[in-house]
């Protein structure tokens, strides 16, 4: 009887339903509109229907996105959880920096399993950092006046860490450069000091595919082709070198006549490889024939760069610390210099960094990022009316840089007010900074390398940091427990 009356509710709240469904004005509207005389009137309005159905979908999925008071990742994470996910919640096993060997073991078999803290209320920086205090590879930082100006500030789970994934330890020069390969969660390189580049991947088990060598000089910057089958490198050599990963092999070098101190290929065009050099030059090549397409010139070295999402404006910084904004025509590859700015910084200071990103919650738009050796870390908002035009938001004042470290975007898109960069330093550390907090900005910080740390990079499932160093060692930095 019990269930027969369950069921009876429940078809009278189907009805109940289907009857309001019914009675909607907008599904009337929908419907009811005149079709074109030589359209199938039964086909235009079921087409109607369905394409209002997925758009009233949309809306309401958006709606509990925001309302959910967490991150994305949250939302993603409790949406995909495991039906016994209450059951799966127990303590890692952090693995320890003086564990020799290349592979360190992940903390059991429910490493990648769902967090309850992901989706509960975010535990306080102080319980973290109480949590994290047992391991010797890992620590957090906050200090009571933050906590006493900000008493109900959290940070998203995604910036806490259980161990070391893996860690690539065969180079015995410093590693300059570390990028994850484009839209890869395991495709890793590295390139060095003695102009080697490393290839490899950090699935199980992690393993070296291939070293590449050509360049006599530093490695200064390089990147994937959207297929990840090719890397064009740049270095101090005046050499740019076109790379075919599968075989290991150089398949073209490009000679000019100053160190190339930055490479991009455009996002949309892969036929484009854009080379910043200490010739004050940006130059746009073909990438299968090697020859240069278009050049514009700067007033000084042009130390870092990226491209926008869509390939039209190239944002770069010099040797002086000055960001610029340069126009691109993704059909004919011309340039043409749009706007010019100043970091942070009033020192003229290389700038070592400089980072795009399409939204910001802070700005509500497209954002740019860009550090300096003197330590500035900058953070612009990107005008969509004027196109390029940058406008700085917020900035942070971190101590000099002897070497040219450098800062990445924290992958996680947080509901709460902040913008978080993850940056090496001087002192073997791996830094976590809200920019939004100049009083005491560092969040987190990772112990595990031995000399000071130069490169960042996130993969794309941003489960994974990689951080390299002085003395050669990449660190694969797993982080907690990600759905």
């Amino acid at each position: 009887m019990a269930e027969q009356a369950i069921e009876k509710s429940s078809s009278e709240a189907e009805t109940k339903k289907k009857k309001e469904d019914l009675t909607d004005p907008e599904f009337f509207s929908c419907v009811l509109q005149p079709s074109p005389a030589d359209s199938d009137a039964d086909y235009i309005g079921i087409r109607r229907l369905l394409l209002h159905r997925k758009a009233q979908s949309g809306v309401l999925r958006r709606k509990d996105w925001r309302c959910n008071g967490k991150g994305y990742v949250a939302f993603r994470n409790y949406i995909n959880r495991p039906r016994n996910w209450e059951s799966l919640h127990i303590p890692s096993h952090p693995s320890s920096p003086g564990q020799s060997g290349r592979w360190i073991s992940s903390p059991g078999p429910l490493s990648l399993s769902f967090e309850m803290d992901s989706w509960s209320p975010i535990r306080d920086l102080r319980s973290g950092s109480q949590a994290l205090s047992h391991s010797p590879s890992f620590s957090s930082k906050a200090s009571n006046a933050s906590d006493s100006d900000h008493p109900r500030r959290k940070v998203e789970p995604g910036y806490s860490f259980v161990g070391m994934h893996c860690i690539f330890d065969q180079c015995k020069a410093m590693v300059t450069v570390v990028k994850f390969g484009q839209m890869s969660s395991d495709l890793l390189a590295y390139g060095a000091s003695d102009g080697t580049l490393t290839v490899c991947t950090v699935s199980d088990p992690p393993a070296v595919l291939n070293q590449l060598i050509g360049h006599s000089k530093d490695v200064t910057d390089f990147d994937f082709t959207s297929n990840n089958q090719y890397i064009a490198s740049s270095s101090m050599d005046k050499t740019v070198r076109i790379w075919e990963i599968s075989k290991g092999l150089c398949i073209r070098v490009i000679y000019a006549v100053s160190p190339q101190l930055c490479i991009r290929f455009h996002p949309v065009n892969n036929n484009f490889l854009s080379v910043g050099n200490a010739n004050k030059e940006i130059t746009v090549f073909n990438f299968s024939t090697g020859r240069v397409i278009n050049k514009t010139v700067f007033d000084n070295e042009v130390t870092a760069m990226d491209h926008d999402h869509t390939g039209q404006l190239i944002f770069c910084g010099d040797a002086q610390g000055c960001v610029y904004t340069v126009s691109m025509n993704s059909h004919t590859g011309v340039l043409s210099r749009s706007h010019r700015n100043r970091n942070g910084s009033k020192r003229k200071s290389p700038v070592t960094t400089v980072q795009y990103r399409t939204f910001s919650l802070l700005a509500r738009g497209p954002v740019l990022l860009t550090f300096t050796r003197d330590g500035s870390l900058s953070f612009f908002s990107v005008s969509l009316e004027i196109q390029g035009y940058l406008t700085l938001r917020c900035s942070l004042k971190l101590a000099p840089r002897l070497h040219s470290i450098r800062a990445s975007f924290c992958p996680l898109l947080s509901l709460e007010k902040g913008e978080f960069i993850v940056v090496g330093s001087e002192d073997a550390n791996v830094y976590f900074y809200d920019l939004t907090r100049p009083r005491h900005a560092c969040v987190n910080k990772l112990q595990g390398h031995g000399y000071p740390v130069i490169g960042i990079a996130w993969n794309h499932g941003e489960n994974l940091l990689a951080s390299s160093d002085f003395g050669g060692t990449v660190i694969i930095w797993k982080r907690a427990k990600t759905g």
